[in-house]
């Protein structure tokens, strides 16, 4: 059967896409958002409110997540079906998915929702949980979208 080098190189775009969506905002616009303090000009925005900004932030990306999630499983289905998967595929896909979809469908909304009920939600211990679940969650993405096209790229020969 012959390649699709097309939908091959759309999925490793979108792998590597993902992942320097990741990257960028976590390390590069959160630390930015939530220090404006150290900014050269005079930018001043409370914690909560640069949280506001961040979840807005996040949540625009979950769009993006919902995007990748279905990509993922669109393609290693088709995969799968061809025998051209392993183990280490069939891992970090789902923890692609898996990742992908609990950002975007539990902690992002659940984030959102606390923040809608002020700053005192803000400061609760189940505020601080499900934040650093997501946390958690979203360097579990990043982990996971790396070895994932990696794997993928590895697994790649030309017929």
């Amino acid at each position: 059967m012959k390649r699709n080098i097309y939908a091959d190189f759309s999925y490793l775009f979108v792998l590597a896409a993902s992942f320097g969506g990741v990257i960028v905002l976590g390390a590069l616009v959160a630390p930015v958002v939530f220090n404006t303090d150290r900014l050269p000009v005079n930018i001043l925005i409370d914690h909560y409110n640069a949280g506001i900004v961040m979840a807005e932030i996040f949540h625009r990306f979950s769009y993006w997540l919902y995007f990748v999630a279905l990509f993922v499983v669109i393609y290693e289905v088709v995969q799968y079906k061809l025998a051209k998967r392993d183990s280490v595929i069939i891992a970090s896909s789902s923890l692609v998915v898996f990742a992908s979809l609990m950002f975007s469908v539990v902690y992002a909304p659940k984030i959102l929702a606390m923040q809608a009920l002020g700053v005192e939600a803000t400061l609760s211990d189940t505020f601080h949980n499900i934040h650093l679940a997501a946390e958690i969650d979203f360097k579990l993405l990043a982990v996971s979208l790396a070895v994932l096209f990696v794997r993928r790229l590895m697994l790649m020969k030309i017929d």
